[in-house]
């Protein structure tokens, strides 16, 4: 342990040697910051003598280099002038030469300049006056333009009004119209158009408005035509369908099919047409001929424009099949006319067996009479009984005639039996 007198208060204290040490090593540092920060400033004001006295020498060292170059520099510049002076007296002398030149040139171009003014004078005033004509053939003309349009404008503006008007009433008539009234107006519409061409392209046709309503529903107008023998070439149902544009509740094409198709059937007609105005906005419908025959047989979609060509592209389709219709309507004749025979000769069967058993009995009966009555009248018995055995050999022959000793060396009549005979065939072509 050793003892430590503190400088400022006096008072004693003890300290290890651990802490002395400690101590003592402060007091070395301490020292050696002093000692370092003071080496340190020397050797600053060393390095800063050092750069001033290097600045020095190199300004000494610039300023000696740049009087030598300053030296050379002047030597340059008269070497430089004495050119300059000698190229310049060459250009002077070119330039007069070129002036002398110039001045000859300038003396013709004067000379070619009045004369092309002259002549540009001249030119100016042919278009001076060409221009004044022309100015006023163009003022003509723009009067008669102006005047021209504003003739047209005048006609194009009471188009206008005259179709306004035209618009406005049709828009009033659509509101005053009733749903009933506006299918009414397409139906005339149809009505006029059909009869426009009737007596040029349909004059054995049947084109009326269906007014049948027993089945509880009709269409609108029938259209039927034959030919001259009585078969039928074509046959069409129509239905008109038009709808306001204030109408509330908007109809479309297909609510009305499935009753078109019923119309058709039950007035037995082979196409149905539905002429529409509904669905303005469909594509579809608006394309033009419309085929439905995939939701109802053989029935078409068309908007009014398209009336008389669905009529004639129908009618052309079943003129050309025609001649299949009629040999047909010929087979299904004959196969009627076969079936008569047939009956007939059943319904003579019929009587004649009928007649026989009324003969038999009324002969039964007088036999018994006779038998009865009269032992002497045998040989009128005999008689008789001779006649009901005729009528019995009369009814077996009756009973074996049939179809085959009929048609017996008729192979026509045996093809046509033989159709009859196989009923699904009978019902095919009925």
């Amino acid at each position: 342990m050793n003892d430590i007198i503190c400088p400022n208060c006096k008072k004693v204290f003890k300290v290890d040697e651990a802490g002395f040490a400690d101590i003592i090593k402060q007091v070395r540092d301490h020292q050696f910051e002093e000692e370092l920060q003071k080496v340190l400033k020397l050797k600053e004001n060393e390095k800063d003598n050092a750069l001033k006295l290097a600045e020095a020498n190199y300004k000494t060292h610039v300023q000696d280099i740049i009087s030598k170059k300053n030296s050379e520099l002047s030597e340059y510049k008269v070497d430089v002038q004495k050119q300059v002076f000698e190229k310049l007296t060459k250009k002077e002398a070119d330039i007069a030469e070129l002036k002398a030149k110039i001045d000859k040139a300038e003396l013709d171009k004067q000379l070619s300049v009045s004369e092309a003014v002259k002549m540009i004078e001249k030119e100016r005033d042919s278009l001076v006056n060409e221009i004044k004509n022309k100015e006023t053939e163009k003022q003509l003309m723009e009067k008669s333009l102006i005047e021209k349009y504003n003739a047209e404008i005048k006609t194009k503006e009471d188009i206008i009004k005259l179709k306004d008007e035209e618009i406005e009433f049709r828009k009033d008539m659509k509101q005053k119209l009733s749903t009933k009234m506006l299918g009414e107006t397409l139906e005339l519409h149809c009505e006029i158009e059909f009869n426009k061409i009737r007596s040029i392209a349909f004059q054995k046709a049947y084109f009326e408005k269906d007014n049948d309503s027993k089945t509880g529903s009709k269409g609108d107008y029938i259209y039927r035509e034959n030919d001259d023998e009585g078969n039928e070439i074509i046959s069409i149902m129509f239905e008109m369908k038009n709808e306001g544009d204030e109408t509330a509740t908007k109809k479309r094409n297909e609510d009305f099919l499935k009753e078109l198709d019923k119309d058709r059937n039950e007035k037995k007609c082979e196409y149905a047409v539905l002429v529409s105005m509904l669905e303005t906005d469909s594509e579809l419908y608006s394309t033009g001929i419309v085929d439905v025959s995939h939701k109802f047989e053989k029935m078409y979609v068309v908007r009014p424009q398209f009336f008389i060509p669905i009529i004639t592209l129908l009618r052309n389709a079943a003129m050309n099949s025609l001649k299949y219709k009629a040999e047909l309507a010929q087979v299904k004749n004959q196969n009627i006319d076969i079936t008569n025979f047939e009956d007939n000769i059943n319904t003579f069967k019929e009587g004649f067996a009928k007649n026989y058993e009324l003969a038999s009995r009324k002969f039964k009966i007088a036999i018994e009479e006779i038998d009865k009555t009269i032992d002497h009248l045998n040989k009128t018995k005999d008689a008789l009984m001779s006649s009901e055995n005729n009528l019995r050999l009369a009814n077996n022959k009756a009973e074996d005639l049939t179809i085959k000793k009929l048609t017996r060396g008729n192979p026509t009549m045996q093809a046509k039996f033989e159709e009859l005979s196989n009923p699904p065939e009978l019902d095919s072509e009925d």
